[in-house]
C-alpha cells in the first residue's frame, strides 16, 4: 500500500484556501471559454472537441512525467478509476455538446444561466448515489446563489420560442456537467489532477468527434485566427479551467464547489458587456452580490476539512 501521511493543522486551514481560490480562478476560465465558443469558426460541437483533443498530448504528457516512481502498491494505475475517468468524459462530453450548441442558439446569458443550475443536481446526485447528506446553512447558501445567479442574468434572460431550445440544452448541460462533477470527485480518491483531466479528456474527445462528423459541422479551422480560438479554448478553459477544478475536487465536498462555480455567470456576464455588448445594470450588480454571499454562506455550512484529510505519498505534488 502506498504510504499516507496526515497533514498538519495548518495544512488543513490552508488547503481548503488553496483550493477555493483555484475553483474561482477554473470559473474565470470558462466564463472566457464561453465567450471563445462565440467567435469560433467551427461548429459548437467541434469546438468542444478541439478544446479536449487538443489537451490531451500536454496532458498525457504531463501525467507521464509526474507519475509516481517507485512507490510499492501505487494505486494510481488502478483499472476502476480509469474507468470513472471515461465515464466522467463521457458526463463531460455531453455537458460541452449541449452547453455549446445553447451558446449558439440562445444568449450566453441564458446559456450560463441554465448550465450552472447543476448544484441542484450535484446534491440530488450526491444524495441518491452517494448518500450524501448536506447541512441547512448549505441549502441556504445554495438557494441565495442559485437565486443571486437569476437576479444577475434577469435583465439578459429572454423565454421565448426562438430561445426555447439552445434554453432546453442549458438545462440539459447542468444535468451531465452534475454528473460529470461527481464522477471527477470519485476519480480523485486516487488520481491527481492531471492524470485525471488527462483520461476524461480523452473519454471526452471520443465522443465528441463522431458527433462532429455525424453532424456534419465544420470541423476544421481554416485561419490561424480560427486555430489560435480552439487552441485557446483548449488552454483557457480546459487546462486552465477544469483543470483548476479537479484539483480543487481533491480537497473540497463536490456540492460546495458546484455552488463556488456559480461565480462563473458573474465573470462571463461582465465579459459579455464588455465584449459584445450584452446589458449589466445595478439589479445585475445585486445578484452578483447576492451569488457572492451564497458562496460564503455555503462555505460556512460545509465541512471543507473533512475532503482529503490525508494525502497519498505519491500523490502530494499536483
Amino acid at each position: 500500500m502506498a504510504q499516507q501521511i496526515s497533514p498538519t493543522p495548518e495544512q488543513r486551514k490552508r488547503t481548503p484556501r488553496l483550493a477555493i481560490a483555484a475553483l474561482l480562478f477554473g470559473a474565470t476560465n470558462m466564463a472566457i471559454g464561453s465567450i471563445l465558443v462565440r467567435i469560433s469558426e467551427v461548429g459548437p460541437t467541434a469546438s468542444a472537441f478541439w478544446r479536449v483533443a487538443l489537451a490531451c498530448p500536454l496532458l498525457a504528457l504531463t501525467a507521464q512525467i509526474t507519475k509516481p516512481r517507485n512507490v510499492e502498491g501505487d494505486l494510481s494505475d488502478t483499472g476502476r478509476e480509469k474507468r470513472i475517468c471515461i465515464l466522467a468524459g463521457l458526463f463531460f462530453a455531453g455537458d460541452l455538446g449541449f452547453w455549446h450548441y445553447s451558446l449558439v442558439w440562445t444568449s450566453i446569458t441564458n446559456a450560463t444561466l441554465l448550465t450552472n443550475l447543476s448544484p441542484i443536481f450535484v446534491v440530488i446526485g450526491g444524495w441518491l448515489v452517494f448518500r450524501q447528506r448536506v447541512s441547512k446553512m448549505f441549502l441556504a447558501g445554495l438557494v441565495l446563489a442559485v437565486g443571486g445567479m437569476s437576479a444577475l442574468m434577469r435583465a439578459s434572460f429572454h423565454v421565448d420560442s426562438q430561445h426555447l431550445v439552445g434554453d432546453g440544452m442549458g438545462l440539459v448541460s447542468a444535468v451531465f456537467y452534475g454528473g460529470y462533477l461527481l464522477s471527477i470527485k470519485r476519480a480523485r480518491r486516487r488520481f491527481s489532477a492531471v492524470r485525471t483531466l488527462a483520461w476524461s479528456s480523452l473519454g471526452t474527445a471520443l465522443v465528441l468527434l463522431p458527433a462532429t462528423l455525424f453532424l456534419g459541422e465544420v470541423w476544421l479551422p481554416r485561419t490561424t485566427r480560427g486555430w489560435s480560438i480552439v487552441l485557446s479554448l483548449s488552454l483557457v478553459a480546459q487546462m486552465g479551467g477544469q483543470g483548476m477544478v479537479a484539483f480543487a475536487l481533491a480537497h473540497l465536498p463536490a456540492a460546495f464547489s458546484s455552488v463556488t462555480l456559480l461565480f462563473q455567470p458573474a465573470v462571463a456576464a461582465v465579459l459579455a458587456w464588455w465584449l459584445l455588448r450584452e446589458p449589466v445594470g445595478s439589479g445585475q450588480i445585486l445578484g452578483a452580490m447576492a451569488t457572492l454571499a451564497g458562496i460564503w454562506l455555503a462555505r460556512r455550512g460545509s465541512d471543507l476539512n473533512a475532503s482529503g484529510s490525508t494525502v497519498r505519498h505519491s500523490d502530494s505534488a499536483r
